[in-house]
């Protein structure tokens, strides 16, 4: 980190950006794979991070002189843990990734597996996939870090991906499954890709507005991967995007206010684009007499903003003190668990809902005109 940074974090009128400023550790570079030797130093140009790992574009340094791109990898396998259990097994030192790098030319664009090693500083699996390990003419590789290069080694060369990581300017992304490792270590034993547990963000899909039908199959896309985009800012217009339509969104056959015209709206502003543990931002229309289903999070938070309108928020009996003291008590129909006790608040443009893992909430418009808001989901990791 820029050590300017230094005085602006500690400054008495800046508290309140210190969320800005926050000095995190990967801008240091410090723990990086080659910094065993002082020989060697790294630049970082981009860092990118979804809810268990991260990517980072680099320049490193080999006696002040600059060497080649880097694009280093770190994985923490939360997930692919609990996969490989499942399955009787333990990611001991060493786990795998499939990766697609994603270049403004797609001539650049490859694919790769790679190795991800253990590191206990980091307490994480990494790999460093370098543009070239060829030292300058006249110098060599310091032996402390000469250990760790080479085909699967935490520093190591994929000829297919040199055109892409040459030019990170324009690597513009990648798409990225980790698995367990291709062997069962310590025992050796072959783990073939339809036996090996995998963490491909959950098995997750996104929405495209590709066939006006509600609930049309054709709107769902399936991906089977994460998504990490190295663009830094976006400007969009919301009301350009086409709404993706649902019928009886969220609910269960059973349930007494299903009906043919029971349509919710979603325009999908932001899907794949964002990091960290945030899932999608988008915004929903509610049309009078129309419900979105009482439904639970698991392993997910969301929380809802509304813009225009008024309508019937119910969250779940016992969620927050607060409603169970002001509101009244309902049955609803939650979607996959049956009738459930919920309290019935009135919402309008500015109020928000926001509901935790275990949390319940649904939304009703009771009202003669539209009812709006946006949605922000995330896991909780």
């Amino acid at each position: 980190m820029d050590p300017r940074f230094n005085a602006i974090f500690s400054t008495p009128d800046n508290e309140i950006f210190k969320v800005v400023f926050y000095p995190d550790r990967i801008y240091h570079a410090a723990y990086f794979n080659a910094t065993r030797s002082p020989r060697y130093r790294y630049n970082v140009l981009e860092v990118r991070g979804r809810a268990d790992f991260q990517v980072l574009k680099a320049e490193v340094y080999l006696d002040g002189h600059y060497l080649c791109n880097v694009v280093r990898v770190e994985y923490r396998a939360g997930r692919l843990a609990e996969q490989a259990r499942e399955r009787n097994r333990f990611l001991r030192g060493q786990v795998m990734a499939s990766i697609h790098l994603l270049h403004a030319d797609p001539a650049k664009s490859a694919d790769t597996r790679v190795k991800l090693f253990f590191d206990e500083y980091i307490d994480a699996y990494q790999v460093e996939l370098w543009e070239t390990l060829e030292p300058p003419r006249s110098t060599a590789h310091d032996f402390r870090v000469l250990d760790q290069m080479g085909w699967l080694k935490p520093i190591t060369t994929v000829q297919a991906t040199v055109p892409a990581i040459h030019d990170p300017q324009g690597l513009k992304g990648l798409q990225i499954a980790f698995r367990e490792n291709d062997l069962d270590l310590p025992f050796n034993y072959a783990i073939s890709d339809n036996d090996a547990g995998w963490d491909n963000d959950y098995s997750r899909s996104h929405q495209e507005p590709r066939n006006p039908a509600p609930s049309s199959g054709d709107n769902t896309i399936e991906d089977d991967n994460y998504s990490v985009v190295f663009q830094r800012g976006w400007l969009l217009d919301a009301t350009a995007i086409t709404p993706v339509t649902y019928r009886n969104a969220m609910m269960d056959d059973d349930n007494p206010e299903r009906r043919d015209d029971n349509i919710t709206a979603m325009r999908w502003i932001v899907q794949r684009e964002l990091g960290g543990t945030i899932v999608y931002f988008h915004e929903v229309t509610l049309q009078p007499g129309a419900v979105e289903g009482t439904h639970r999070h698991l392993g997910s938070e969301e929380l809802y903003y509304f813009t225009q309108g008024e309508g019937v928020a119910h969250l779940g009996e016992g969620d927050d003190p607060l409603a169970d003291a002001k509101y009244p008590t309902v049955d609803r129909h939650v979607y996959g668990f049956g009738v459930l006790k919920a309290k019935e608040i009135p919402v309008r443009a500015g109020h928000v809902i926001y509901t935790k893992s275990g949390g319940i909430h649904g939304i009703s418009n009771r009202s003669t005109s539209p009812l709006k808001f946006v949605a922000f989901g995330y896991h909780t990791s």
